[in-house]
């Protein structure tokens, strides 16, 4: 089924970021099943079959972007419409939110119960483990660098959206599966210091979720939430230089 484009990244966002988030919340919250059962291995790998996922179900519509960041980087490489921009980017954003009010209703018992605010918050965005926003900066930059230059090497033949161009990200489950495997892997050797967001609209979108949900004592910590807007973006951009300048 061929969905349109800016659809296709609104199903693809909310579909990664239910899973995604959804993970977070059920290893994290008070009386789940899966609480605090291997976590970390258990969220890296969650993440990466839900990008999986959220690729093979979009990549014939939009390219299965799913991320400001890796559309800004195809952008600046030459390969996605600078015009189709503004629309994927919104998208996505909405995507984001959406997926994670879903997991935040799912959980919603489980998010009753837990007070600790901090373990809430982290359900929905990222956050450092140590706050130096310098370096929380560059590793955002440098995981979201290795996510969009190695996708730019791993996509499948372009495919075309209205006679326009648009880089995909896999046709089918083995081209979509490198790019699982990478999100996965970027999260166990460099998503320690600030969560890998990696992703924009992953944080963004679920943060301002947070601070929409009715509760108490919330601190959605927007002094940091520009390191996971930015970063990203910044990495991404230079990703797509210096893919140009190679070619």
């Amino acid at each position: 089924m061929i969905l349109n484009p800016y659809l296709a990244e609104f199903i693809g966002t909310t579909t990664l970021l239910l899973f995604g988030t959804g993970v977070v919340a059920n290893v994290n919250l008070n009386k789940t099943i899966a609480e605090k059962q291997t976590p970390w291995v258990l969220i890296t790998a969650a993440w990466g079959f839900a990008v999986f996922v959220s690729v093979f179900i979009t990549s014939q519509s939009s390219g299965a972007h799913l991320n400001p960041a890796v559309t800004l980087g195809l952008a600046i490489a030459g390969k996605f419409s600078w015009s189709l921009v503004p629309g994927y980017f919104m998208a996505q954003l909405i995507g984001g939110m959406l997926g994670s009010w879903l997991a935040y209703i799912t959980y919603i018992d489980h998010y009753r119960l837990t007070k600790n605010e901090s373990t809430v918050r982290g359900t929905f965005c990222t956050g450092p483990a140590i706050k130096n926003i310098k370096n929380n900066f560059f590793s955002e930059a440098i995981g979201t660098f290795m996510l969009v230059f190695g996708a730019l090497f791993i996509v499948a033949p372009n495919i075309k959206i209205n006679g326009t161009e648009v880089e995909n990200f896999g046709l089918g489950a083995l081209d979509a599966l490198p790019i699982g495997i990478l999100v996965w892997l970027i999260g166990m050797a460099l998503g320690g210091t600030t969560g890998y967001a990696i992703n924009p609209a992953r944080d963004f979108g679920p943060r301002i979720v947070y601070q929409l949900i009715p509760r108490k004592n919330k601190n959605a910590e927007w002094n940091y939430s520009w390191v996971p807007i930015f970063g990203p973006f910044f990495g991404g951009a230079i990703a797509g230089i210096i893919y140009n300048f190679l070619g």
